[in-house]
């Protein structure tokens, strides 16, 4: 979660570690396989694919590219991120390349990834167009851009907004979660998968975050937390 507007101050820098934390408890690592699940079903990493991670943070979805083979390039506007994203690709032993920039400026050259992934990182980007406009940009004709976001309307995006306001400070106070169909209207022509998961809600136990409570509940209808949005970028089209 990193993009937000750049300024002298590094909001996402002060919770790295708390960020990184996350990750290793129970509900976060759940959370984390079920995002992950859906996006690698819906845009399967291909081994050598040049693949630009736009938006990653302390290096978590740029590392599991890396580690399946992928040529990685993770940009990141919080200098802090991407220090942590550098200690973690050091440790592991990966090469990541890592730049500093706004998603909506990117400094890449036109048609120069074949994938393009965005995990958690739209929410803190104030004009959404215009970096799914830059995005698409940097990617290959007959590319794939995927984008994974909470959602506005599931419990996950209601709860956040809801602790934003309570707590000015929080790193939600930055976030703006769209909607499905404000990502869907942003280039539904090219537009070719939208899923939801996450559908086991923030009030439930930490017991509860299990794959089969997980498959109960959309199976029942509960609204997903998390939704991901694939889009090919047509092979004729101008980059």
């Amino acid at each position: 979660m990193s993009d937000a507007a750049e300024n002298t101050r590094d909001p996402f820098a002060e919770r790295s570690h708390d960020y990184d934390r996350w990750y290793h408890t129970l509900t976060g690592a759940f959370i984390d396989r079920v995002e992950t699940a859906l996006a690698f079903d819906m845009c399967p990493p291909r081994p050598g694919e040049r693949v630009l991670d736009a938006g990653c943070g302390t290096g978590n979805f740029a590392l599991k590219l890396a580690r399946r083979g992928c040529r990685v390039t993770g940009v990141d506007i919080s200098p802090g991120m991407l220090a942590r994203a550098r200690e973690h690709a050091r440790a592991a032993g990966l090469q990541i390349r890592l730049v500093r920039a706004d998603i909506r400026r990117l400094p890449l050259p036109d048609a120069c990834y074949d994938t393009v992934y965005s995990m958690t990182a739209v929410e803190f980007i104030p004009e959404l167009d215009v970096a799914h406009a830059e995005l698409m940009r940097v990617l290959r004709p007959g590319g794939r851009l995927l984008i994974g976001t909470i959602s506005r309307e599931g419990p996950w995006g209601r709860a956040y907004a809801a602790r934003a306001k309570r707590k000015p400070d929080s790193i939600f106070a930055h976030a703006r979660f769209p909607a499905p169909e404000e990502v869907r209207a942003l280039d539904p022509e090219n537009l070719v998968d939208l899923r939801e998961c996450l559908h086991i809600p923030p009030d439930a136990p930490e017991a509860a975050f299990t794959p089969g409570e997980e498959c109960r509940r959309r199976a029942e209808g509960a609204p997903g937390g998390f939704f991901c949005a694939l889009w090919h970028k047509p092979a004729g089209g101008s980059p």
